[in-house]
């Protein structure tokens, strides 16, 4: 489901990493919505259009992950050092994941659906998975539940994918739904970074 990176709780976050962290999450809910419906419209068949969008998707995921570590790296927070590292890790492992998912869904489109339901089926395991780990890992921080919650229904969405993949009415239309509801869970934490920033 993509990365939900609610990094720390927002009350120890700078006050500009913070408002930094919710424009990248509204951008992300703004793409994410458009994506679906635009993946949604088009489902029926795998064309030039949607292909586009499927390789579109992973490697947005990894150009936010990067502006992401890039705010976490130049932002000092009131984080410990191990809290840090474990943000970044899990940040630059995403990069890694999504731009492989990119490149792997454009070879899969040529394919057809099943090809692309294995390939961001196992996109959605691995991601999802991390997201959980670093997540449950740190989850006495606070505000970790959104990542939690988010990993794991990517997780099990995943693993769905890759069954679909083997039936004869394999089709993109639950792409667009996990898409969209990846990007609630980025709106999610943009209101939530807002109302700490107003209370704080």
């Amino acid at each position: 489901m993509d990365t939900v990176v609610d990094h720390h709780p927002a009350h120890t976050a700078p006050a500009e990493f913070s408002a930094a962290l919710r424009k990248l999450y509204l951008l992300r809910f703004a793409f994410a919505a458009v994506w679906a419906a635009l993946l949604f419209a088009t489902a029926d068949t795998l064309g030039p259009l949607n292909g586009t969008l499927l390789v579109l998707y992973p490697l947005f995921d990894a150009a936010c992950a990067v502006v992401d570590l890039r705010s976490a790296r130049a932002s000092d927070g009131a984080a410990t050092r191990l809290s840090k590292l474990s943000r970044l890790s899990g940040l630059s492992v995403n990069i890694g994941l999504s731009v492989l998912a990119g490149a792997a869904l454009a070879v899969a489109v040529a394919s057809g659906v099943p090809a692309v339901l294995r390939v961001w089926g196992v996109w959605a395991v691995t991601a999802g998975s991390v997201q959980l780990a670093v997540g449950v890992v740190r989850r006495r921080m606070g505000g970790q539940w959104p990542m939690i919650v988010s990993g794991g229904i990517s997780t099990v969405a995943g693993a769905s994918f890759f069954l679909q993949a083997g039936k004869d009415d394999a089709t993109l239309t639950n792409l667009a739904g996990y898409a969209f509801l990846g990007g609630v869970f980025f709106l999610a934490s943009a209101l939530r970074l807002r109302s700490a920033e107003r209370n704080g």
